[in-house]
């Protein structure tokens, strides 16, 4: 991972064989980023993309193996227990051009991975929300 500093804004860039959320996670921490808007292209050999049931309260997995174009990438960076927390979401497509997307668990790049963050001043926490199981913004810390 490489990356390179813009006034409120950070450019960065994944190798091949980094994963997505690990990556984000460690500059979230290494740079003290509490609040962020995220986006990104690239290319992936492996994701694992989930979508959430409100019904079960759960995220059901998928994992995808392949080549993949990275079309989008879009979250947010906050913090819960003070610790970075990475919200994402993610479509793919493979060879046949067919859109895959849903909540980001896992990827791993396979040839490179072109990150923007806005950096936001303050600081927006999570808590869960007990009506649908998800961890929420929470606005009090």
């Amino acid at each position: 991972m490489e990356y390179k500093k813009f006034g409120d804004k950070y450019v960065i860039r994944l190798a091949v064989g980094d994963e997505i959320i690990e990556s984000i996670t460690e500059f979230a921490k290494k740079e003290n980023i509490k609040l962020a808007e995220v986006s990104a292209i690239g290319a992936v050999d492996k994701a694992t993309i989930g979508f959430y049931s409100l019904e079960e309260q759960k995220y059901h997995a998928t994992d995808l193996e392949g080549e993949f174009e990275l079309l989008s990438l879009k979250g947010n960076i906050t913090e819960k227990e003070g610790e970075p927390y990475i919200h994402l979401h993610i479509i793919l497509s493979g060879e046949d051009l067919i859109a895959r997307g849903g909540h980001l668990n896992a990827a791993r790049i396979s040839a490179t991975c072109e990150i923007f963050v806005h950096v936001l001043d303050g600081k927006v926490g999570r808590k869960n929300c007990k009506q649908t199981g998800l961890n929420i913004f929470d606005f009090e810390v």
